[in-house]
């Protein structure tokens, strides 16, 4: 069963090598489709990472990195066999790769052959070495070949820095920040010195956690990490108002649970960590009242599509933008799941295309871009949610569904099966099943209010019929 494992395992390398070969073959071909059609030289290669992503079910941004991947390890015959024989997996080629992309053509074809020289082959060089060793070897190799190209690799790296925010387990986020070395040990010796002072005071939270709490309450500028940040949260009035177990949505995270969304609307927090420190007397962040209101959004019976919202406008009006936005959560290219920049046309407005909710989509930048490139076309077709589908240069075909609004019944009928009953003449059709309200929740806090009054939210009145709703 061990050399199953291991041959399944070199198996896979081989498959990813050839994978490879056959990326820069469809970058070449398209390239030679595009110059043919009169492309300029500069614009040649555009959508050739998308359609890459597509087929490996990868995000655009992944696509991207296989397709520079694969045109770097043609010029590294030692890596590349390595890559193919098994003893580099995809991961590890990519590690070789990242430490060597500053180089030039011909300096990156020198390290490959330095690498090899010690043993004979890369494979030899490389036994037993993991990804730390791996990447010590190389980057050691790149810097005697040309040290000024490292030098200015690390210096345009200062211009990337940035904050990113993704999901964790248990309604749990990582914060992460990418900062020049010397920035970042700054910023984390200084969160670590406060949580020791404070440890060493009494202070019964662990080490950790008193570091987390610091680095949000610095960042949001008051005790308890209470700040006029607006958040949203999308969820059925169910759970709001009766307590149901149906999970919410919260933009920019993803799903979490329903009594975590109820804790978050009505107080602004999570957890009993920060209610404890309040109750303590530091700060008077528990106070704190919060500025809610609510907007219902109404979903058909049986399907769970939200009701439509129209417009005449060219471009889409901001609440038409905010139901795009609810509506498709992340950029609804199939794999990405980067946040939404753009509400843009499914069928464009040049070609006929509507301004409406169900000729609307939500996309990243990059995917919007993508899909203004030649012979891409897109499409609303009918499906269980709203569903895109998109066609790439090479004639095929991928379908992209808006995700579930809370409340959604699993296994809905796909929209436009549902069948309505006749209705006498001069009396309007009720639906068959009452709608499902989703209700997005904007919360934005305020400064402490004098008379202490905690927060309020008004019940909203019984849902009317699908038939008299308007837009907004």
């Amino acid at each position: 069963m061990i050399d199953q494992i291991r041959g399944l395992e070199d198996l896979k390398s081989l498959a990813s090598a050839k994978q490879a070969e056959i990326t820069v073959a469809f970058d070449l071909a398209q390239r030679r489709e595009q110059a043919a059609a009169g492309v300029p030289a500069e614009e040649q290669g555009a959508g050739v990472a998308a359609q890459i992503a597509l087929a490996r079910r990868e995000s655009p941004a992944k696509g991207a990195r296989l397709l520079g991947l694969a045109k770097a390890l043609a010029g590294m015959p030692h890596t590349f066999a390595a890559f193919r024989s098994g003893s580099l997996s995809e991961w590890r080629a990519t590690l070789v790769v990242r430490e060597t992309i500053c180089l030039s053509a011909g300096d990156r074809a020198a390290v490959d052959e330095e690498l090899a020289a010690h043993a004979g082959t890369l494979e030899g060089a490389l036994d037993g070495a993991g990804d730390k060793a791996i990447v010590a070897a190389v980057r050691a190799a790149a810097y005697r070949r040309d040290p000024a190209s490292v030098a200015r690799r690390a210096s345009r790296a200062v211009g990337e820095r940035c904050v990113s925010l993704r999901p964790a387990p248990d309604t749990m986020a990582y914060l992460t920040a990418l900062l020049p070395v010397a920035e970042g040990v700054a910023a984390y010796a200084a969160l670590a010195q406060d949580a020791d002072a404070a440890r060493s005071a009494g202070d019964d939270r662990s080490r950790g956690q008193v570091m987390a709490d610091t680095l949000v309450e610095r960042l949001t500028g008051t005790p308890g990490g209470v700040s006029g940040v607006e958040i949203q949260l999308v969820m059925t009035d169910r759970t709001l108002f009766q307590a149901d177990a149906e999970p919410a949505r919260l933009p920019g995270y993803g799903t979490i649970p329903a009594a975590t969304a109820r804790e978050l609307a009505l107080t602004g927090r999570t957890g009993t960590a920060g209610a404890a420190r309040n109750d303590a007397g530091k700060g008077d962040a528990g106070s704190r009242e919060l500025d809610l209101f609510l907007r219902c959004l109404y979903t058909a019976p049986g399907t769970g599509e939200l009701v439509a919202m129209d417009s005449k406008a060219r471009l889409f009006p901001p609440g038409l933008k905010r139901f795009l936005q609810i509506r498709d959560d992340t950029c609804r290219t199939p794999y990405c799941d980067a946040p939404i920049r753009h509400h843009d046309h499914v069928m464009s407005w040049q070609n006929g295309g509507r301004t409406t909710a169900g000729n609307g989509q939500g996309l990243c930048e990059a995917c919007n871009q993508t899909k203004e490139t030649p012979r891409w076309a897109a499409k609303a077709v009918p499906g269980p949610r709203h569903t895109v589908e998109t066609t790439t240069p090479t004639g095929h075909t991928y379908r992209s569904t808006a995700p579930p609004l809370p409340g959604t019944a699993p296994g809905t009928p796909p929209a436009g099966r549902r069948v309505l009953a006749r209705t006498p003449p001069g009396r309007v059709a009720a639906p068959s099943a009452p709608p499902s309200a989703a209700v997005l929740v904007l919360g934005r806090v305020i400064p402490p209010c004098a008379q202490g009054h905690p927060a309020r939210i008004a019940a909203p009145s019984v849902p009317p019929p699908l038939t008299q709703l308007r837009p907004g």
